[in-house]
């Protein structure tokens, strides 16, 4: 079934580039456009809301996973669980911290126009765009939210342009005691 599919859209794409017996020419590379889904300006997208501490939903429906931070969880969850007995903290503890690592991304980022890049993966396994996100002022959001003490580092290679920038802005977060390490 895949197998036709595949070969029904080529032949469309095909024919729709002027391709027949006659003009046996493959058409050079650009000259194809497949319909599919609708693209998106990533460089000037709307976040419609803050899911939580590190993740986005964009105007366009999408989610936006952020690269290379991590915030507590604020709802219920295996990875909730899975960080208690890691961490040896109490789950509503957890969440409340969760809560407030969630009220700062939302105050930065909600409802303003934000710009991605992407780095090597576009996509995790929840299909969530994987991207680091800037405000139009530069400011570097996933950078601001470890600078200012609201999450911590969760590095996934080959996702790691800026790894050594967030360790060091998490280092001096827990040393000045910011956000989430006041107490």
């Amino acid at each position: 079934m895949r197998k036709i599919l595949f070969l029904s859209v080529f032949a469309a794409a095909f024919f729709a580039a002027g391709c027949t017996n006659e003009n046996a020419d493959f058409p050079r590379e650009g000259k194809i456009s497949i319909p599919f889904g609708r693209p998106y300006n990533y460089a000037d997208i709307l976040v419609e809301r803050a899911v939580d501490g590190d993740t986005l939903k964009l105007a366009n429906g999408e989610r936006v996973r952020l690269i290379g931070i991590d915030t507590p969880e604020m709802h219920e969850s295996a990875k909730l669980y899975r960080d208690s007995r890691k961490s040896g903290q109490d789950i509503k503890a957890i969440q409340a911290l969760g809560r407030k690592a969630y009220v700062f991304t939302r105050n930065l980022v909600e409802g303003k126009r934000v710009r991605l890049e992407f780095d090597v993966e576009k996509r995790d396994r929840y299909s969530r765009l994987l991207a680091y996100v800037y405000l139009p002022d530069g400011t570097f959001v996933n950078a601001e939210i470890v600078k200012q003490g609201y999450a911590s580092l969760m590095t996934y290679p080959p996702n790691v342009k800026y790894v050594e920038t967030f360790k060091q802005l998490y280092r001096e977060a827990r040393e000045n005691k910011r956000g989430l390490w006041k107490d």
